[in-house]
């Protein structure tokens, strides 16, 4: 080990504690230190590292994007040190510590909560924090450990992405909708209709479609209503305000009872990937292991 090696870590810990409590000073009090000290301590980090890490004002603190990266890895290495020490010492039996999730909002209340549950009663000494919401977030400069999101939302090279669930969706409308607009035979019929589109997506006002002969038809829309809310557009398409297009699983029910009309039944249906997304395989924590296995085993 060369001389450089012996001070690799050194910043790390107090870093971490920083952007964990928020400012210098909570730090300090945190680790016994003065406030001089945990200053000192970040500009030798930064000094060693060639990159500001924290942006820095009389009243807050953020993170840069170096940072954020440093910040993220930095957690990892330390909570599997720390799990590595209570494994010498026998004191480890279980995942602990704090694990925070993102999810999509009706996918977290209708398939995620089991496993949820399940995963709690396995591991109490985990403190689970979700937060479900359908916009994409910054699963590494928001600190999650894991994000569940659709595979069209979740391609990112320097992530780990892993598929857990196939589904697809459905084109629907009320049937005094299509009393009053007419049925469209083909989606390039979608152009001349009313469409409530979900503003989440990439190109909310493109919707794609397979034709019969495997050729992708993109079809451009015009949204009478656009919504990052699909319980809004289930309703709106309810009342027969327009078409939309959602997860098999919003719409079924709907379609049972005759509040909805499928459409384009003779179409490929339009499929969906649920991914699991993560920082990277290397020096993740015991309670981030447990959760990604456990959903893969549940959702499967």
């Amino acid at each position: 080990m060369s001389l450089s090696d012996t001070n690799l870590l050194d910043g790390m810990v107090i870093f971490t504690t920083v952007v964990e409590l928020g400012s210098f000073t909570n730090a300090a009090n945190s680790t016994g230190h003065s406030t001089s000290f945990i200053s000192k301590e970040i500009n030798k980090l930064e000094e060693r590292l060639g990159v500001r890490l924290l942006h820095r004002t009389t009243r807050t603190l953020s993170l840069t994007p170096e940072g954020q990266h440093y910040f993220q890895h930095s957690k990892q290495l330390i909570e599997s040190a720390q799990e590595l020490e209570l494994a010498i010492s026998g004191q480890q039996q279980e995942p602990t510590g704090v694990l925070k999730i993102s999810c999509p909002v009706n996918f977290g209340a209708a398939q995620l909560s089991p496993v949820l549950a399940k995963y709690m009663q396995l591991y109490p000494k985990v403190k689970v924090e979700v937060f479900a919401s359908d916009h994409k977030v910054d699963l590494i400069g928001e600190g999650y450990d894991v994000v569940l999101r659709s595979s069209s939302s979740a391609a990112d090279s320097s992530l780990i992405s892993r598929l857990v669930q196939r589904s697809c969706t459905r084109t629907v409308a009320a049937p005094s909708y299509i009393e009053r607009h007419g049925m469209p035979k083909h989606p390039s019929d979608l152009s001349k209709h009313k469409m409530i589109c979900y503003s989440n997506h990439k190109q909310p006002y493109v919707w794609n479609y397979i034709d019969h002969d495997g050729s992708l038809l993109r079809i451009e829309v015009s949204g009478v209503m656009t919504t990052n809310s699909p319980e809004m557009s289930l309703s709106l398409s309810t009342l027969g305000q327009g078409i939309c297009r959602l997860p098999e699983a919003l719409v079924l029910d709907s379609i049972e009872r005759g509040e909805l009309v499928e459409l384009f039944t003779d179409f490929p249906v339009h499929k969906i990937e649920m991914c699991l997304v993560y920082p990277s395989r290397k020096h993740m924590s015991t309670k981030v292991r447990r959760f990604i296995d456990l959903v893969v085993e549940e959702l499967k």
